[in-house]
């Protein structure tokens, strides 16, 4: 992780957090920081799996938003961890839903990035009405294309990271490796989906920045939540048609819109945040020419702050 930004917000924690059982077998953990009057905004962790972090709080002025955060199914401090069954990109929405109500919000920002981009055009494309407007970074639209270029496009950057990735594989399962991925992360056994989970996770994680990060100890729920939902939503494309949050746009067309993207991000590369912008051109778009993939890279989180700076006074985005 690479030092915190100096224009984050300093650290905060939540002003209470609990835990909501959505249905028979999933338990979500949420929290609520910042001023309870504030402006509230949903924040969406990436992944899918890869839980929240203490400083996903810290993009927003904690004396003018109320900010509601949640582990989605399967991630972070949610239970159980790296469950892929009753886990759709659907159920996530209804989540959601359950928690708007539960918090007494008629209408929120939507925040998120990565995969949390892709839920947050998702949500907004079926509750257009509930979203006051959206702050998105390194945006994944889960396309086929996506998808292939997260497995096996990336080796034109990161051979020696391919070269890892495959090295599992029998060379008869190399020609879906997303395939053979997920048949070991799904199964049963800890002795083979375990050791699949973290190539996976580190196949992911040392592509996130631009510039080398020190390698930090693995972390099994993130490991787990990200290998098996990453390649359980990908299999599925996310379970939506191919290419709908684009061809659905115009559901959300009138609300304001900020999209962030690092020029070298290597894992959401910015074809897909330029698609989205040609299609929304109300957007308002800003490629960090010195950003990868990272919420936290110095670029990448000043233009994430000076976001949600602007919509705290101007309910718009420059």
């Amino acid at each position: 992780m690479p030092a915190t930004p100096p224009s984050l917000f300093p650290p905060i924690q939540p002003i209470r957090h609990g835990m909501l059982a959505v249905d028979e077998l999933h338990t979500i953990y949420w929290e609520e920081v910042g001023n309870p009057d504030g402006i509230p905004v949903l924040f969406l962790h990436g992944g899918p799996g890869a839980g929240l972090s203490p400083q996903h709080r810290r993009f927003f002025d904690p004396s003018a938003y109320r900010v509601i955060l949640f582990d989605q199914r399967g991630a972070g401090k949610s239970t159980p961890l790296g469950e892929w069954r009753n886990n759709t990109t659907g159920l996530l929405i209804e989540d959601i839903e359950r928690l708007r109500a539960m918090f007494g919000i008629s209408q929120w920002l939507v925040f998120g990035g990565s995969w949390g981009s892709t839920l947050a055009l998702a949500y907004g494309e079926a509750h257009p009405e509930r979203c006051l407007g959206f702050v998105l970074r390194g945006i994944f639209l889960c396309t086929k294309a996506e998808v292939d270029w997260f497995i096996n496009g990336v080796k034109w950057f990161y051979p020696e990271l391919y070269e890892e990735f495959v090295a599992p594989i029998p060379v008869e399962e190399r020609d879906d490796l997303l395939q053979a991925y997920t048949r070991r992360l799904l199964c049963g056994d800890p002795e083979v989906y375990w050791p699949a989970a973290r190539a996976w996770s580190r196949f992911e994680g040392r592509r996130v920045f631009l510039l080398p990060q020190p390698e930090e100890a693995s972390s099994d729920a993130l490991d787990l939540g990200v290998g098996r939902l990453e390649s359980h939503y990908m299999l599925h494309g996310a379970f939506m048609e191919e290419d709908q949050l684009v061809r659905d746009i115009g559901r959300i067309a009138h609300l304001p819109a900020v999209i962030v993207q690092g020029r070298y991000d290597v894992i959401c590369p910015p074809l897909s945040a330029w698609r989205l912008h040609q299609a929304w051109p109300g957007a308002k778009l800003h490629m960090i020419p010195d950003g990868g993939h990272g919420a936290l890279e110095t670029g990448i989180a000043r233009a994430l702050v000076t976001a949600t700076e602007q919509f705290k006074r101007h309910r718009r985005f420059d």
